[in-house]
C-alpha cells in the first residue's frame, strides 16, 4: 500500500511539475513584502509546486488554505519553517510532506512568510 501511495505522489508530481505556477501578490509593504517576494522567488526553486498551487489543494492543502490556518506571527512561521525543513504528516491529511532538509532555516522562514502573506 506504501508503495502505490508513493507511486500516486511520484506520478501527480511529475504531472503537476508541467503546470504553470502562478504568482499571487502579497499586499503587505515594507521590509515584510521584501522577505514575501524572497520567500516566493525562493519556492520556485523548490519542488513546492508539485504538490501544492496558490489557490487549490493537489497532494498538499492549497496555500492560501495554509495562510488561512495559520496567523502570521513569529511562532507560525517558525512552526511551518521547521515543516518545510523536516516535512511531515498528519495536520492535513495521511499522505506525507517530503522533508526538504537541505534548505537553509533562514530560506524556510522567507517560504513560510511569502506563504502566510497571502492571506489577505
Amino acid at each position: 500500500m506504501k508503495i502505490k501511495i508513493l507511486a500516486a505522489i511520484i506520478a501527480l508530481g511529475a504531472l503537476s511539475s508541467f503546470s504553470n505556477y502562478e504568482s499571487v501578490p502579497t499586499g503587505y509593504s515594507g521590509k515584510e513584502d521584501i522577505q514575501a517576494s524572497e520567500g516566493e522567488l525562493i519556492m520556485k526553486k523548490q519542488d513546492c509546486a508539485t504538490c501544492h498551487k496558490i489557490d487549490k489543494k493537489v497532494i498538499g492543502p492549497s496555500f492560501l488554505d495554509i495562510a488561512k490556518k495559520y496567523p502570521m506571527n513569529d511562532k507560525n512561521i517558525n512552526y511551518l519553517s521547521d515543516k518545510i525543513i523536516k516535512g511531515g504528516s498528519g495536520v492535513w491529511g495521511t499522505i506525507p510532506m517530503a522533508a526538504h532538509t537541505a534548505l537553509k532555516k533562514d530560506d524556510a522562514k522567507k517560504i513560510a512568510k511569502y506563504i502566510l502573506s497571502l492571506n489577505k
